[in-house]
């Protein structure tokens, strides 16, 4: 998958296999499309490197956590910080 410009330090599918969700120490956490591979959303508002991503059982939101001690619930269908 192409887009990170930094070491991928976690990779995650979706609770229904469609996409996945990398954290990287270029400060982003990217989702693509699992079959394509096209990035489809980058989440890129952390001042430090990720070191994990999750998907909620639902899908319909994200959750990133960073080595700046912070953690933030992205809702997917928008792109927006819920916190």
């Amino acid at each position: 998958l192409i887009g990170h410009t930094d070491v991928v330090n976690s990779a995650a599918f979706s609770p229904m296999g469609s996409w996945v969700v990398t954290a990287s120490m270029d400060c982003s956490a990217r989702v693509w499309d699992a079959t394509s591979g096209e990035c489809l959303r980058c989440f890129a508002e952390h001042r430090r490197p990720l070191h994990s991503a999750s998907f909620s059982p639902d899908e319909a939101s994200l959750l990133t956590a960073s080595f700046d001690g912070t953690v933030r619930i992205w809702k997917m269908a928008s792109g927006c910080c819920a916190l």
